[in-house]
């Protein structure tokens, strides 16, 4: 155990403090440039003092970048995949703890070695099934050779077709899957008494009912970290929805951030800027916000 003295507490405040006023400078001076007119924030060294034209940077930043509409495609985007991880991971933890079954073992590893393969290394073949998703099961017609029987025997030729772009399941599905999830849900079924399984079954309990009724309210606090990480994570992506969408209707918050930067001849409005990335940036602050007594709960807690 480390042992405590008024000098070493005093110097650990210091080194927190220093921290906390690095880590929050950047968002400060966010939030000041965000109050200021577009004359002010282009001063150099710009006065740290807060300006008076915060509510029409606001709008305006509103207005321009159109964030009423995307600020709900990513809150609906970001939720849809954060819950669908949540679920998706603790389904899959669930099977490969408690179902025994040849070469579980190697399926676990197989999807923790995907954490090596982020999206931006797998963006064009995951593209090319969002474009068609029906096209592996056309690939396995034609090599099969149905299809040409099928063509010949009823006049039919058969082409599945199921394009993903500019849809809400294009966006969410395929970032649903995570490896992360389903290691975090491994690991904490692997510390829950084997006992509490076989009295389930003693009772009459099936796997399904084990899941839901015993397994899920444990894992409550795992669940909302995971959700909460999640959330931030699928808020902040920025590549897959810009990829995937080009209609404006399906666009999100984060890449009508271009509309708010000056470009190379354009005016050098930094403040309206400054006021969009607050609007942006204030949803998951609040989910996190409003998250964090289970969020550190899920992380950090031992009670079973």
């Amino acid at each position: 155990m480390v042992e405590r003295t008024p000098v070493f507490d005093a110097l650990c405040q210091v080194l927190l403090l220093i921290g906390l006023l690095i880590a929050l400078l950047p968002f400060a001076i966010v939030i000041i440039a965000a109050t200021h007119d577009i004359r002010t924030v282009n001063i150099v060294p710009m006065p740290l003092a807060p300006g008076h034209d915060f509510v029409a940077n606001i709008e305006t930043a509103w207005q321009r970048a159109d964030l009423g509409r995307k600020l709900l495609n990513s809150v609906i985007f970001a939720t849809a995949v954060a819950s669908g991880k949540v679920l998706l991971s603790s389904m899959a933890a669930f099977t490969i703890v408690y179902f025994r079954f040849p070469g579980r073992s190697a399926i676990f590893w197989v999807i923790f070695v995907t954490l090596m393969l982020p999206l931006e290394v797998r963006i064009v073949p995951t593209y090319s099934v969002a474009a068609n998703a029906l096209a592996p099961f056309q690939a396995i017609l034609d090599l099969t050779g149905l299809t040409f029987v099928i063509e010949r025997l009823s006049g039919v030729r058969i082409s599945l077709q199921w394009g993903l772009l500019n849809s809400y399941p294009g966006l969410v599905l395929p970032l649903v899957a995570t490896a992360t999830g389903t290691f975090l849900y491994r690991q904490f079924y692997l510390t829950i008494p084997d006992e509490l399984a076989e009295a389930a079954k003693m009772d009459g309990s099936g796997p399904v009912r084990f899941f839901a009724d015993i397994l899920l309210p444990l894992s409550k606090p795992n669940m909302i970290a995971l959700f909460t990480i999640m959330f931030v994570w699928s808020w902040n992506q920025y590549l897959w929805p810009l990829l995937i969408t080009t209609d404006p209707n399906f666009g999100i918050a984060v890449t009508q951030l271009k509309h708010l930067i000056p470009s190379e001849f354009g005016l050098p409005d930094w403040n309206v800027a400054m006021a969009g990335t607050l609007i942006i940036m204030a949803p998951p602050l609040i989910v996190v916000i409003l998250m964090q007594r289970w969020f550190v709960r899920g992380l950090i807690s031992t009670e079973k």
